[in-house]
């Protein structure tokens, strides 16, 4: 079980004695510091870090800890966020026809490898609601063929405000997000992709794929943006192609891909080892 904590993000223009500043704030409390990870971005002189830091032995209340730091947030020009450990982030996971990614994400959660609470499993087809209803999870059917695809992602967003919901995965869901949607929820959407971005999209990649000769495929995790798989990018997974493989062996093999990418980077995610700077992520993985 995890121990009573706090996990601190934090980026800030890159100056002398950052590092010596946060960690001296934390002994000072006589908190335990017990991961620092730090990242200097000499091109664009930013500093990123991620601590986790045990509690038990603080002298002061964990609130006080926390508002006492943003004396020397605002010092450093810094933004920063503490999330309080344990805790289990509300995520929702959309899907449509396949299932693999599905269910590696609740066999990870069962296994208490992600530290999410899944809300509900939200479909544009109805092809893993018995998967769903068979981990106890609520199925949403949403229709959205023809003209109903506005109303259906009116829909999923009141289901996400509603459930109170942290964290969306696009588990194999193949519908294009609009704008607002991606703006309202930004910083919170992961989706996995069937490539190294932006080759061989729309239908059948692995097909494409193969007609090509490829002698690498790859899945994407990144986050969701308006500009149509250019999102930031979390995780990517790679399969070597031999002469030998069909188009059902590429399947194989992407399918493996993809949850291994997405398994990781919604881990990363929930454990807050990302942050978003502009087009990237700087990611501290465990």
């Amino acid at each position: 079980m995890t121990r009573p904590g706090l996990i601190l993000k934090l980026s800030c223009p890159d100056q002398p004695g950052i590092v010596a500043k946060v960690s001296g704030y934390v002994a000072g409390y006589a908190a335990n510091l017990i991961e620092f990870a730090q990242f200097t971005d000499k091109q664009n002189g930013r500093f990123f870090a991620r601590l986790e830091i045990e509690t038990g032995g603080l002298q002061v209340d964990v609130d006080d800890f926390i508002e006492g730091f943003g004396t020397l947030g605002r010092a450093l020009r810094a933004d920063w966020h503490f999330r309080r450990l344990p805790y289990k982030m509300r995520t929702a996971v959309l899907v449509t026809k396949t299932d693999h990614c599905l269910n590696e994400v609740l066999w990870r959660t069962q296994l208490g490898e992600l530290p999410i609470e899944i809300t509900s499993v939200i479909g544009n087809r109805e092809d893993c609601r018995t998967i769903a209803e068979n981990a106890g999870l609520p199925f949403h059917f949403i229709e959205m063929d023809g003209d109903q695809k506005a109303a259906g992602f009116d829909r999923i967003r009141s289901i996400l405000r509603e459930e109170e919901v942290e964290l969306t995965v696009l588990a194999r869901f193949m519908q294009i997000l609009p704008d607002d949607f991606c703006a309202e929820f930004g910083g919170r959407i992961i989706n996995i992709h069937h490539s190294f971005l932006p080759a061989f999209i729309g239908a059948n990649p692995y097909r494409q794929a193969y007609e090509r000769g490829v002698k690498l495929i790859g899945a994407t995790c990144h986050y969701v943006t308006a500009d149509l798989d250019a999102g930031p990018i979390i995780e990517q997974e790679v399969e070597r192609v031999q002469h030998f493989h069909t188009p059902q062996d590429l399947v194989r093999l992407g399918r493996d891909c993809e949850r291994s990418a997405l398994a990781r980077g919604i881990r990363y995610h929930v454990h807050d080892r990302t942050i978003i700077d502009d087009h990237r992520a700087i990611v501290f993985p465990d």
